[in-house]
């Protein structure tokens, strides 16, 4: 069993900056595959980045490409997530995900566990 916790949402002007974290329990975290997700009000929930286990294969999902930065602390079972130059359509509620395959998954299906979410709001 997994607990996510993140944390370090708010609001923020276009063009600033936020860094989310993702605070894991359980032994087993370096494991596991981790990722973030996105969900707008009205809109289902999307992938935005995902890490491996090992930390050695990313991927992005293309409009946070450049913008937004994945990584993880295995010592301390955190995973990060860096935003820059955010955008008001970056503005929904960010969920930290873990998948036990220990893979880059951007189906939100693969992942097991879930956070709680931390909201985003970017405004213009």
């Amino acid at each position: 069993q997994v607990q996510l916790v993140e944390s370090g949402g708010g609001l923020v002007q276009a063009g600033g900056s936020l860094r989310l974290s993702c605070a894991a329990s359980g032994r087993a975290f370096s494991s596991y595959g981790m990722g973030w997700f996105r969900q707008a009000p009205g809109k289902e929930r999307r992938f935005v980045t995902a890490m491996a286990s090992t930390g050695g294969n990313i991927a992005y999902e293309d409009s946070v490409k450049g913008r937004f930065t994945i990584s993880r602390d295995n010592a301390k079972n955190m995973v990060y997530l860096q935003m820059n130059s955010l955008k008001p359509e970056d503005t929904a509620v960010y969920f930290c995900a873990a998948n036990t395959r220990g893979l880059v998954l951007s189906n939100s299906r693969n992942y097991a566990y879930w956070g709680q979410g931390t909201q985003v709001t970017v405004s213009s």
